[in-house]
């Protein structure tokens, strides 16, 4: 563990096609500020589902927003997501802290499917089992230590400290409990649509429920886009985003949109049927984010198709900016993809 004068930590969010990375200073009463904020495009396939490909690009945007964005801070707040992360609620007899933490590594090896050497494991108690009450709910959480120590050497090496390691799925309860307390209370999805997987996280009183990955995403629309059309990879992710190519058919581009963001929710819908189906609970409401939330007519499918109401996330809805710093327009537009990256943003030196 690194130590530094103040608290703070800068959150870097390394996505497998962008990195985002966000400092907030915090503020009497609960409330942030944002400092920084700054994003760099990843080449293709550099991570493919949370796996480095190409450590070497990601080192290279990493010091180059550090240096665009005269990063003074070198304590980093960053996170882990793939299949390398199993996340899972146990039941265990109850017990003081330090019996649990004596017994976790036995219950762990029946959830795990990974030997215990090749894991980290932590966890948190989430309190007395509403139908036992002689059973503790135990949050176990284990990741991989060839994906987190790949992370720490890529962070290494861009001349930067990795304080906390978390988990993206944490990082947005962080992000949402700060921005939608009103919310906090129903049952919600939070859903990370990215380049390469779709996230769920399903989470009641800021505690989490259920998640689940689903390993579609923005790249299979552009790859589809591209397959159809016979263009080039970044062609069919420009028409993606709403741009023009001269020649390509417009029905055809809609049709083609259309159809994915159906399966995208039918996939969705699976998860969430199965959760309701596991728990009798009902979620009521979802809240999309990621870098394909903001593509034209997804939430309005998804609405439709899923029947719960459907909101896009805004990760700085709560969080103070200097409009002089940040064009609101920009904030509004990018803020989705940054909702993992203001998360991390949030957590501080001696966090859990």
């Amino acid at each position: 563990m690194f130590f530094a004068k103040h608290d703070d930590l800068v959150g870097l969010d390394i996505g497998s096609s962008s990195i985002k990375m966000i400092e907030l200073a915090e503020l009497k009463g609960n409330k942030y500020r944002l400092k920084n904020f700054g994003l760099a495009v990843l080449s293709k396939d550099s991570i493919i589902n949370g796996n480095m490909k190409n450590g070497q690009d990601v080192v290279s945007a990493i010091k180059r927003l550090t240096e665009n964005l005269n990063i003074k801070n070198k304590n980093i707040a960053v996170s882990v997501s793939g299949h390398s992360i199993i996340i899972k609620k146990i039941s265990m007899s109850s017990m003081k802290d330090i019996e649990l933490e004596e017994n976790i590594q036995w219950e762990a090896e029946q959830y795990i499917p990974f030997t215990l050497d090749e894991v980290n494991i932590d966890f948190q108690t989430l309190g007395i089992s509403p139908s036992a009450p002689d059973k503790l709910e135990v949050l176990l959480v284990a990741a991989k230590k060839v994906s987190v120590n790949e992370y720490a050497d890529i962070i290494t090496e861009a001349g930067l400290n990795s304080i906390v390691m978390d988990i993206d799925d944490f990082a947005l309860e962080n992000m949402f409990e700060i921005n939608y307390p009103e919310e906090i209370e129903g049952i919600n999805a939070i859903i990370d649509i990215g380049a390469g997987v779709i996230n769920i996280n399903i989470i009641k009183g800021g505690s989490y429920l259920f998640n689940r990955d689903i390993f579609l995403g923005g790249n299979h629309i552009t790859a589809e886009i591209q397959k159809v059309f016979d263009i080039s990879y970044e062609e069919a992710e420009t028409i993606k985003l709403g741009g023009k190519i001269e020649g390509i058919d417009n029905a055809g581009v809609i049709n083609i949109m259309r159809d994915s963001i159906n399966n995208f929710s039918k996939e969705i819908q699976k998860s969430i049927e199965f959760f309701a189906g596991s728990t009798d609970e009902v979620v009521n409401k979802i809240f999309i984010c990621g870098g394909c939330s903001n593509i034209k007519g997804l939430s309005e499918i998804l609405e439709n198709n899923l029947k719960i109401p459907v909101e896009i996330i805004d990760p700085f809805k709560n969080i103070e900016f200097e409009t002089k710093t940040f064009d609101p327009e920009y904030i509004k537009c990018i803020g989705p993809r940054a909702a993992v990256g203001v998360g991390l943003a949030l957590r501080r030196i001696g966090d859990k």
